[in-house]
């Protein structure tokens, strides 16, 4: 009798054995299927299939029906999410959920339903297409667009143009194009021949071209750092791989960590690579990322630019990995499944036995470290592409001087200059809102969230003070709920009250400021960087969202208002993630022929650390930093486990995870130490409280021995179900 294992998205650690779905012959492992379980029915995804079950036969339920035709996930496929799984000791069956577009998550059958696409109107011709000079992103669109007259979908569109929506409308406004169904996906529009505008492909220098051949001349898996300072050009290498693989005939990932850096790359590539491309990220409805999702899985797609959980697209003819911004934390997935797609594409690749390039301009320990050890090649691009030149590092010591929202007069003066002289200033601060806490003056109230040790920030625009960690939102109120006293005043500053004084002290000048708050609305972001690119705005204001990966030529002064707390914080990568903060920051300075400058305001200005990294560079900073923490045996040096526990009292989680502690200690750990329980840095957080207890030791090998041992203890424990707890592997953040 065959037995069907089939993996449910459930938080168990087990997959579940099953019957053969009646009257069907032709299933396979890969394919989605309806499974009863307990009193309700759920979706699974055969994994395998057996001759034996240590469940009675009788007992055994049969599948209910198949969802797919033909697997969704190849053996390849299925293999690296389930070690995954185990790696991250993650339940498979969410594991492998977490894998598919949202849609395919539920039960529904894949649709074959037509898709809605644009296609030219009669009217459109080469000779409309000249007239449209003056708008180039609506003259690209149509082009595209003439190339396929039956039409061409959505995703589409979206993969080969970015965000065009805007540029659509325009055109269907002009009645240059419409609406049409297409009936399967297209190919993308027609690019021009990369050959064809060699004039406008830029040279590689020395460093680029030796990396280029580099990896051109690996042969199976080998793991290569591009450590590149920040307009060295690392884009240009990915495109020239990017194209060295087509020609062999195989796909390439590119992962990013943010949306907002795909736009930009995906508008280079298009106009670069004559390939199908795809783009991969939350932001896309349902269906268009199922769409995309199932032409790189059968092989259609050829490019695969996408987020996180773009680590797990099907890719049957995969050739080449790239992860750009690799240090950055945004990789990691800090709940659920939380993997890390950096180490995963590593992973990827070598399970694919294809290369894996790891780029930034400021690279975590960890992958310095490995690169130390030999185990990944370390290439270098030490200077800027085209004859730019690195910014110049000021220091702007603001202590007992007066500051306006946060600004010196150092910077009120440059900024000036700078406006006058026809370039760009980016303005940094990465703090969203008007300000961090309203006061009374009278009392001292302070507006403190009621479900999180957190205060609540004032946004003004809004008329709310919104909590930055749960979300809960409330009215702003008109006096102090204490003492009634209408003298109510912000404390600090936030990005929208900063907007506000440069809008005053700065009449007249276009000003964009670049947050979550401010680019909401779908295709917003994309918006506001491409005027920034296009100089429309002499004042750019944000946070982290501008601050890596966005080539912005017209800028020539970069002013960091704040960064002090990265410094002193209590988590040990505190000081460098404000370092690579600060680099990326700076890095958006004088990217073109013109020189760029970096002001940086600070309380600290004889700070070591900081003095290292202005002075001598982020090479010099990594260096010293890796010192300290193989002194202090922290990672990389060491590796970590954090089981984390949040309940809704206080005693609770801490009662449980001091049961754990004692288990572990049962089990004989031998060099791993446990360090805790103790309460999260922020320990109450919507409405719950949360702690943790630390694992670490020297080795991988004995700290995974003891997890697997320690997680079977943990689910028999009789209070496990009264609060919700997850181990993490190798955490990147504390709670």
């Amino acid at each position: 009798m065959a037995i069907v294992q089939v993996a449910v998205a459930a938080p168990l650690p087990e997959v579940f054995d099953y019957l053969p779905p009646p009257d069907v012959s032709d299933y396979d492992i890969g394919q989605r299927v309806v499974v009863p379980f307990g009193r309700s029915r759920r979706v699974g995804i055969i994994v395998g299939c057996r001759s034996e079950s240590a469940i009675a036969p009788d007992r055994l339920k049969p599948i209910e029906r198949c969802l797919d035709q033909a697997p969704l996930l190849s053996a390849a496929d299925l293999a690296l999410i389930r070690w995954a799984a185990d790696y991250y000791r993650c339940p498979p069956g969410e594991a492998l959920f977490s894998a598919l577009p949202s849609r395919l998550r539920r039960p529904v059958p894949s649709s074959e339903q037509a898709l809605k696409g644009w296609r030219p109107t009669a009217a459109s011709d080469n000779g409309r297409l000249q007239q449209l000079s003056r708008a180039p992103r609506q003259a690209a669109t149509l082009a595209a667009l003439l190339t396929r007259p039956l039409g061409l979908d959505d995703a589409a569109l979206r993969g080969q143009l970015g965000d065009c929506r805007a540029a659509l409308k325009a055109l269907e406004a002009k009645g240059l194009i419409e609406r049409c169904p297409v009936s399967k996906p297209t190919d993308g529009p027609a690019r021009p021949d990369p050959a064809a505008d060699s004039m406008l492909i830029p040279r590689l220098n020395d460093e680029q071209q030796r990396a280029v051949e580099t990896l051109n001349q690996a042969s199976g898996f080998n793991c290569f750092l591009l450590d590149g300072v920040t307009g060295s050009g690392k884009t240009e290498v990915y495109i020239r791989l990017i194209n060295s693989t087509l020609e062999r005939g195989q796909q390439i990932l590119v992962l990013v960590p943010e949306i907002g850096l795909t736009p930009q790359l995906a508008e280079r590539f298009s106009h670069r690579i004559s390939a199908e491309s795809v783009v991969l990220h939350s932001g896309l409805a349902e269906r268009e990322r199922e769409i995309a999702w199932r032409r790189a899985a059968c092989g259609q797609a050829r490019l695969v630019l996408g987020t996180r959980s773009a680590i797990f697209t099907p890719l049957p003819e995969l050739g080449l990995v790239i992860v750009d911004e690799e240090h950055d934390v945004s990789l990691k997935q800090q709940d659920g499944f939380r993997y890390s797609a950096r180490d995963l594409a590593v992973r990827r690749g070598q399970m694919s036995q294809c290369p894996v390039l790891l780029g930034s301009a400021t690279p975590s320990l960890e992958t310095l470290r490995n690169a130390e050890r030999g185990r990944y090649q370390h290439l270098q691009l030490h200077r800027r592409a085209g004859g730019a030149q690195a910014p110049r590092f000021l220091l702007a010591d603001i202590r007992a001087q007066p500051l306006i929202t946060g600004l010196s007069h150092a910077l009120l003066t440059r900024m000036a200059e700078v406006i006058e002289a026809g370039n760009q200033v980016l303005l940094f601060l990465n703090r969203r809102g008007f300000a961090p806490v309203l006061t009374c003056h009278d009392c001292g109230w302070i507006s403190v969230c009621q479900h999180c040790d957190a205060r609540m920030t004032l946004h003004r625009g809004h008329g709310q003070l919104i909590c930055h960690h749960c979300g809960d939102q409330r009215p702003l109120p008109v006096q102090c709920p204490y003492c009634e006293s209408p003298d109510l005043r912000p404390l600090g500053q936030g990005t929208e009250r900063v907007e506000d004084s440069l809008r005053q002290r700065f009449p007249g000048i276009p000003l964009a400021r670049i947050d979550r708050d401010n680019t909401r609305r779908k295709g917003e972001l994309e918006r506001l960087l491409a005027a920034a690119r296009d100089g429309a705005y002499p004042i750019l204001l944000g946070t982290q969202m501008l601050a890596k990966g966005h080539h912005l030529p017209g800028v020539t002064l970069v002013g960091i208002l704040d960064l002090d707390h990265g410094l002193y914080g209590s988590d040990f990568r505190a000081t460098e993630r404000m370092a690579q903060l600060l680099i990326q920051v700076a890095g958006r300075a004088g990217r073109a022929e013109r020189p760029g400058t970096v002001l940086v305001q600070t309380r600290h200005p004889d700070h070591p650390l900081l003095i290292r990294l202005l002075r001598q560079g982020y090479s010099s900073f990594a260096a010293a930093a890796l010192n300290e923490r193989a002194e202090a045996r922290l990672p990389p040096f060491s590796f970590q486990a954090l089981l984390r526990a949040d309940s809704r009292t206080e005693q609770l989680g801490f009662d449980f995870l001091r049961d754990a502690r004692a288990l572990a200690l049962a089990l004989e750990p031998g060099p791993v130490e446990l360090w805790g329980p103790a309460p999260a840095s922020m320990e109450r957080r919507a409405g719950r409280f949360r702690a943790q207890l630390l694992l670490q030791c020297s080795q991988r090998g004995p700290l995974h021995a003891l997890i697997d041992r320690l997680l079977p203890a943990l689910r028999a424990h009789e209070g496990h179900r009264r609060l919700r707890w997850s181990i993490d592997i190798d955490p990147q953040e504390s709670l």
